[in-house]
């Protein structure tokens, strides 16, 4: 009989596959468990269309990515900052407030865990960090800490 799996299946396959498996497995354990449903014309159009959705999914993802990363590559970020003697920042600039400086400034939303910064900011200065976004699409900015 064959099955489409919803679940994957240790030792038999992941979920979306199609199996063909002896009949009993199928009735007594993969559907009775809702693990599989049977190989039908409508369960395989169904399973198509889920197919050809998450695609496009993926595809518009990866456009918006590209359109944001070509916005702000090579772009620069200022970041003002309150420091004590010495130039020594209070605390340090994290991923979280750059991504908001970015949304402040060019009105982009950018994950903060997808800005990845080489170094610790903890003093003023110029900076760089990378962000990277969702099937291989990133980008550069520049972070220019000054005194508030």
């Amino acid at each position: 009989m064959k099955v489409i799996l919803l679940k994957d299946v240790k030792g038999s396959g992941k979920a979306g596959e199609i199996l063909n498996v002896s009949d009993g497995y199928a009735r007594n354990f993969l559907i009775a468990k809702g693990m599989a449903v049977e190989a039908t014309a409508k369960n395989l159009n169904d399973l198509q269309g889920k197919k050809d959705a998450a695609a496009y999914k993926l595809e518009v993802e990866k456009a918006d990515n590209e359109k944001i990363a070509e916005l702000l590559d090579g772009k620069e970020v200022v970041i003002k900052s309150k420091a004590g003697q010495g130039g020594k920042l209070f605390g340090s600039i994290t991923s979280a407030v750059i991504a908001e400086k970015i949304k402040e400034t060019y009105g982009v939303m950018v994950d903060k865990k997808k800005i990845n910064l080489r170094t610790e900011i903890k003093a003023f200065g110029d900076f760089n960090a990378e962000i990277r976004m969702t099937q291989g699409v990133s980008c550069s900015i520049k972070i220019k800490v000054v005194e508030e």
